[in-house]
Protein backbone atom coordinates (compact mmCIF):
# COMPACT_ATOMS: atom_id res chain seq x y z
CA UNK A 1 0.00 0.00 0.00
CA UNK A 2 1.77 3.50 -0.97
CA UNK A 3 2.13 5.67 2.03
CA UNK A 4 -0.22 8.83 2.41
CA UNK A 5 0.88 12.47 2.41
CA UNK A 6 -0.59 15.08 4.50
CA UNK A 7 0.33 18.22 4.20
CA UNK A 8 -0.10 20.67 7.27
CA UNK A 9 -0.10 24.49 8.49
CA UNK A 10 -2.76 25.53 5.56
CA UNK A 11 -2.61 29.03 5.62
CA UNK A 12 -3.78 30.30 1.94
CA UNK A 13 -5.80 28.88 -0.86
CA UNK A 14 -2.82 28.74 -3.36
CA UNK A 15 -1.07 26.60 -1.09
CA UNK A 16 -3.87 24.40 -0.58
CA UNK A 17 -4.22 23.80 -4.78
CA UNK A 18 -0.07 23.61 -5.07
CA UNK A 19 -0.78 20.46 -2.48
CA UNK A 20 -3.79 19.62 -4.39
CA UNK A 21 -1.99 19.63 -7.62
CA UNK A 22 0.84 17.71 -6.38
CA UNK A 23 -0.44 14.53 -5.37
CA UNK A 24 -0.74 15.33 -1.47
CA UNK A 25 -3.99 12.88 0.05
CA UNK A 26 -4.75 15.59 3.06
CA UNK A 27 -4.09 18.98 3.80
CA UNK A 28 -4.03 19.50 7.46
CA UNK A 29 -5.59 23.27 9.03
CA UNK A 30 -4.14 24.15 12.52
CA UNK A 31 -6.68 25.51 15.22
CA UNK A 32 -4.47 26.51 17.93
CA UNK A 33 -4.15 29.95 18.37
CA UNK A 34 -0.56 29.96 19.78
CA UNK A 35 0.69 28.28 16.24
CA UNK A 36 2.52 30.71 13.76
CA UNK A 37 0.22 28.37 11.48
CA UNK A 38 -3.11 29.30 13.18
CA UNK A 39 -5.90 29.55 10.56
CA UNK A 40 -9.56 31.28 11.37
CA UNK A 41 -12.17 29.47 10.83
CA UNK A 42 -13.15 31.96 7.90
CA UNK A 43 -10.11 31.46 5.87
CA UNK A 44 -10.03 27.54 6.44
CA UNK A 45 -13.76 26.91 4.75
CA UNK A 46 -12.76 29.48 1.99
CA UNK A 47 -9.74 27.12 1.24
CA UNK A 48 -11.67 23.99 1.72
CA UNK A 49 -14.21 25.16 -1.01
CA UNK A 50 -11.34 25.37 -3.11
CA UNK A 51 -10.19 22.51 -3.12
CA UNK A 52 -10.45 19.50 -6.17
CA UNK A 53 -12.54 16.15 -4.64
CA UNK A 54 -11.29 13.71 -2.41
CA UNK A 55 -8.57 15.69 -0.73
CA UNK A 56 -9.31 14.42 3.05
CA UNK A 57 -9.27 17.49 5.47
CA UNK A 58 -7.67 17.48 8.31
CA UNK A 59 -8.07 19.85 11.90
CA UNK A 60 -5.88 20.11 14.30
CA UNK A 61 -5.97 21.37 18.16
CA UNK A 62 -4.04 21.39 20.61
CA UNK A 63 -5.91 20.71 24.37
CA UNK A 64 -8.72 22.75 23.29
CA UNK A 65 -11.80 23.38 25.14
CA UNK A 66 -14.71 21.43 23.54
CA UNK A 67 -16.61 24.26 22.52
CA UNK A 68 -14.04 25.73 20.44
CA UNK A 69 -13.54 22.10 18.64
CA UNK A 70 -17.72 22.04 18.20
CA UNK A 71 -17.43 25.54 17.12
CA UNK A 72 -14.70 24.70 14.28
CA UNK A 73 -16.72 21.28 13.17
CA UNK A 74 -20.33 23.57 12.75
CA UNK A 75 -18.21 26.04 10.73
CA UNK A 76 -15.64 23.78 8.64
CA UNK A 77 -16.13 20.63 6.86
CA UNK A 78 -13.16 18.61 9.03
CA UNK A 79 -13.23 15.08 7.50
CA UNK A 80 -10.68 14.07 10.42
CA UNK A 81 -9.55 15.65 13.87
CA UNK A 82 -6.19 15.30 15.06
CA UNK A 83 -5.40 16.43 18.64
CA UNK A 84 -1.89 17.13 19.19
CA UNK A 85 -1.54 17.85 23.04
CA UNK A 86 -2.32 15.68 26.24
CA UNK A 87 -5.57 14.59 24.83
CA UNK A 88 -7.14 11.82 27.51
CA UNK A 89 -8.46 9.25 25.01
CA UNK A 90 -12.56 10.43 26.59
CA UNK A 91 -11.73 14.01 25.51
CA UNK A 92 -11.09 12.51 21.61
CA UNK A 93 -14.20 10.21 21.53
CA UNK A 94 -16.42 13.22 22.33
CA UNK A 95 -17.02 14.79 19.49
CA UNK A 96 -17.99 11.31 17.98
CA UNK A 97 -15.79 12.02 14.81
CA UNK A 98 -12.48 10.08 13.13
CA UNK A 99 -9.47 11.30 15.29
CA UNK A 100 -6.16 10.42 15.11
CA UNK A 101 -3.68 11.04 18.17
CA UNK A 102 -0.22 12.69 18.43
CA UNK A 103 2.13 11.34 20.15
CA UNK A 104 5.52 12.69 21.40
CA UNK A 105 8.00 10.68 21.25
CA UNK A 106 9.44 11.91 24.59
CA UNK A 107 12.05 9.18 25.87
CA UNK A 108 10.18 7.09 27.77
CA UNK A 109 6.85 6.83 25.77
CA UNK A 110 4.81 3.76 25.24
CA UNK A 111 3.64 3.58 22.01
CA UNK A 112 2.23 -0.40 22.78
CA UNK A 113 0.92 1.40 25.59
CA UNK A 114 -0.58 4.50 23.85
CA UNK A 115 -1.78 2.16 21.24
CA UNK A 116 -4.33 0.04 23.44
CA UNK A 117 -5.10 3.61 25.06
CA UNK A 118 -6.46 5.52 21.44
CA UNK A 119 -7.62 1.93 20.35
CA UNK A 120 -10.31 4.00 18.74
CA UNK A 121 -8.18 6.63 16.83
CA UNK A 122 -7.71 5.60 12.88
CA UNK A 123 -4.14 6.03 13.76
CA UNK A 124 -1.19 7.47 15.56
CA UNK A 125 0.89 9.91 15.04
CA UNK A 126 4.12 10.25 15.86
CA UNK A 127 5.97 13.74 16.25
CA UNK A 128 9.02 15.21 17.43
CA UNK A 129 9.08 15.89 21.17
CA UNK A 130 10.37 19.64 22.08
CA UNK A 131 9.62 20.92 25.50
CA UNK A 132 6.79 23.77 24.96
CA UNK A 133 6.33 23.02 21.88
CA UNK A 134 3.48 21.13 20.27
CA UNK A 135 4.75 20.57 16.46
CA UNK A 136 6.41 22.33 13.51
CA UNK A 137 9.63 22.09 15.27
CA UNK A 138 11.24 20.86 12.10
CA UNK A 139 13.31 18.46 14.38
CA UNK A 140 13.91 14.24 13.67
CA UNK A 141 13.66 11.57 16.55
CA UNK A 142 15.14 8.39 16.26
CA UNK A 143 13.37 6.39 13.66
CA UNK A 144 14.45 3.14 15.12
CA UNK A 145 12.08 3.92 18.54
CA UNK A 146 9.24 2.60 16.01
CA UNK A 147 7.92 -0.96 16.65
CA UNK A 148 6.99 -2.50 13.72
CA UNK A 149 4.37 -4.63 15.67
CA UNK A 150 2.11 -2.28 17.13
CA UNK A 151 -1.04 -3.55 15.07
CA UNK A 152 -2.38 0.15 14.32
CA UNK A 153 -1.68 2.82 11.43
CA UNK A 154 0.81 5.42 11.56
CA UNK A 155 1.73 8.39 10.86
CA UNK A 156 5.27 9.83 10.49
CA UNK A 157 6.11 13.72 11.53
CA UNK A 158 8.95 15.69 12.90
CA UNK A 159 11.43 17.01 10.63
CA UNK A 160 10.69 15.37 7.54
CA UNK A 161 12.06 17.23 4.48
CA UNK A 162 12.03 16.51 0.96
CA UNK A 163 15.68 14.99 1.39
CA UNK A 164 14.80 12.64 4.19
CA UNK A 165 11.39 11.57 3.62
CA UNK A 166 12.52 8.93 1.47
CA UNK A 167 15.05 7.19 3.87
CA UNK A 168 12.30 7.94 6.74
CA UNK A 169 9.44 5.70 4.88
CA UNK A 170 11.98 3.04 3.78
CA UNK A 171 12.73 2.73 7.54
CA UNK A 172 9.79 3.25 9.25
CA UNK A 173 7.20 2.15 6.65
CA UNK A 174 4.55 4.25 7.80
CA UNK A 175 0.90 4.48 6.45
CA UNK A 176 0.91 8.22 5.79
CA UNK A 177 3.48 11.21 6.40
CA UNK A 178 2.98 14.66 7.89
CA UNK A 179 4.76 17.82 6.62
CA UNK A 180 4.64 21.39 7.80
CA UNK A 181 7.58 23.04 8.04
CA UNK A 182 9.82 21.25 5.75
CA UNK A 183 8.16 22.52 2.48
CA UNK A 184 7.83 25.94 3.66
CA UNK A 185 9.30 29.42 2.59
CA UNK A 186 8.06 30.91 6.00
CA UNK A 187 6.29 30.19 8.90
CA UNK A 188 2.55 29.70 7.45
CA UNK A 189 3.48 29.65 3.95
CA UNK A 190 4.24 27.31 1.73
CA UNK A 191 6.68 25.87 -1.17
CA UNK A 192 5.14 24.50 -4.32
CA UNK A 193 8.46 23.07 -5.76
CA UNK A 194 9.48 21.72 -2.00
CA UNK A 195 5.66 20.11 -1.82
CA UNK A 196 6.23 18.29 -4.95
CA UNK A 197 9.71 17.45 -4.42
CA UNK A 198 8.60 16.22 -1.01
CA UNK A 199 5.78 14.02 -2.80
CA UNK A 200 8.38 12.88 -5.40
CA UNK A 201 10.54 11.52 -2.96
CA UNK A 202 7.98 9.41 -1.31
CA UNK A 203 6.87 8.08 -3.98
CA UNK A 204 10.04 6.85 -5.13
CA UNK A 205 10.60 5.20 -1.83
CA UNK A 206 8.70 2.31 -2.13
Amino acid sequence: MRTRVKICGITRIEDAIAAAQAGADAIGFVFDPKSPRHVHPDQALKITRALPPFITVVGLFVNPAPDTVEGVLSHVPLDLIQFHGNEKPEQCRRYHRSYIKAIHMKPDVDLHEMARLYGDATGLLLDTYVADTAGGSGQVFDWNRVPHDLGKPLVLAGGLTPENVGEAVRRVRPCAVDVSSGVEQSKGVKDAGKITAFIEAVRRSV
